[in-house]
């Protein structure tokens, strides 16, 4: 007996190929619907906008003042807890370090109708909130800075397994420098702790001591001023760099706020890296000298420092001392082979 093949009729092949197309395509689509899902949840956005960033107030005992801030939302529908808290200087950059609790005997409160702090509310898309923080100041209170911010952090919805987890958490917050003082009057009790050039060399000349820099360095500056007092203050100034030739620059100091008991690292223009005040660049031969006069406006004191540097081609008479030897050295082998 001869085997003999079942043919499947050419329609029904069709069918079925049709079918597993169809699948595939329900697959594909599930598959694709999911991932739109999941990258929907994962993109959500968070964009909002405090303002005024900065408020300084100076007050005295017993008073109070309102301030309207606007919180704008340029982000995804969001809830949004608004709160008060502490902060004092981190470092000498102006970084700050944001308390875990609201201290000092300032009070705080929002006259808003329907939002108080501490208590979530909700802000749609591309839209606004007015803020009205309501500052007051007890009696008999001691003189001197408080510093706190004002903060509107964002509280994810309660979520869906899996869902929930991706959603953006974001805080943003405007610092508020209050000075209580009775009589009007700050205290203002600044130093200079450092007025410097940074270089690898340095030696006495006359028992001052004198940085030595190549001609094509860079000249980098560090100016810190201590605020030993009660109050902030807001240095102003310059630094003046003077040559042997009769060459004199000067360069402003950014005015920047200077927290009570911190120290700080002050910049000036046109230029200024991380982590300094002033960084010279150009050719510089012979010996210069640099002076920071500073002051905090009318009627206060002024304090100044002085600093020294000393520049000389090192690299360049180096490399012609390297130029001259070789041609010497070629030229006498040249004519010893002669």
């Amino acid at each position: 007996m001869k085997n003999s093949k079942i043919q499947i009729p050419r329609s029904k092949q069709i069918s079925n190929f049709k079918f597993k197309i169809f699948k595939f395509f329900i697959c594909g689509l599930f598959v694709s619907w999911s991932l739109f899902l999941v990258s929907f949840v994962s993109a959500q956005q968070v964009s909002l906008g405090l303002s005024p960033p900065l408020l300084e107030v100076l007050i005295k005992p017993g008073k109070s003042i309102m301030v309207a801030y606007s919180l704008e939302n340029s982000g995804d529908p969001i809830n949004i807890n608004v709160k008060m808290a502490s902060f004092e200087p981190k470092d000498n950059l102006g970084n700050v370090r944001i308390k875990n609790q609201l201290e000092g005997p300032i009070r705080f409160n929002l006259d808003n109708s329907d939002i108080e702090l501490n208590t979530p509310f909700f802000l749609k898309s591309l839209s606004s909130q007015q803020l009205l923080l309501h500052i007051r100041v007890p009696e008999n209170i001691k003189n001197g800075d408080y510093y706190y911010s004002l903060l509107a952090e964002t509280v994810p919805a309660a979520s869906t397994e899996g869902i929930g987890s991706a959603q953006a958490k974001a805080t943003i917050g405007s610092n508020i420098l209050i000075t209580v003082t009775d009589s009007g009057v700050v205290e203002i009790k600044p130093k200079i702790v450092l007025f410097d050039v940074l270089s690898k060399i340095k030696i006495n000349l006359f028992n001052k001591p004198i940085r030595i820099f190549d001609s094509f360095d860079k000249i980098p500056i560090t100016l810190i001023v201590e605020n030993q007092g009660k109050n902030l203050i807001k240095p102003q100034g310059e630094i003046t760099l003077r040559g042997s030739f009769g060459l004199t620059s000067k360069y402003d100091i950014i005015s920047k706020n200077i927290l009570s008991e911190s120290q700080r690292l002050l910049e000036a223009t046109p230029s200024a890296d991380i982590g300094q005040s002033l960084n010279l660049s150009g050719f510089f031969a012979g010996l210069y000298h640099l002076s920071a006069d500073i002051n905090f406006g009318e009627n206060s004191p002024q304090i100044f420092a002085s600093t020294s540097f000393f520049a000389f081609p090192f690299k360049l008479l180096f490399g012609l001392i390297i130029v001259m030897v070789g041609t010497i050295y070629i030229v006498k082998r040249f004519f010893s082979d002669e």
